[in-house]
């Protein structure tokens, strides 16, 4: 944004709100800057990262069963 435009967007907060208004509007506008950069750090912080966004899988040893066709219960 050039110097001109900026120069234009605070003449035209000047005349919309008011000189008394804009310091309390000022405040406002840095909180909820503040409070929308805390949450997307929380987000970001909440993502796994790399080989621990995949899950673990348990390994079971696989018994043969000495008869092909026999089926086993699980115990």
């Amino acid at each position: 944004m050039s110097a001109g435009g900026l120069l234009l967007i605070i003449i035209a907060a000047l005349l919309i709100f008011g000189p008394n208004k804009l310091p309390e509007l000022g405040r406002v506008v840095g909180r909820t800057f503040k409070e929308f950069k805390d949450a997307t750090q929380g987000i970001m912080e909440d993502q796994p990262q790399g080989d621990k966004s995949q899950p673990q899988e348990l390994s079971t040893p696989v018994q043969e069963s000495s008869k092909p066709d026999e089926k086993r219960l699980p115990e």
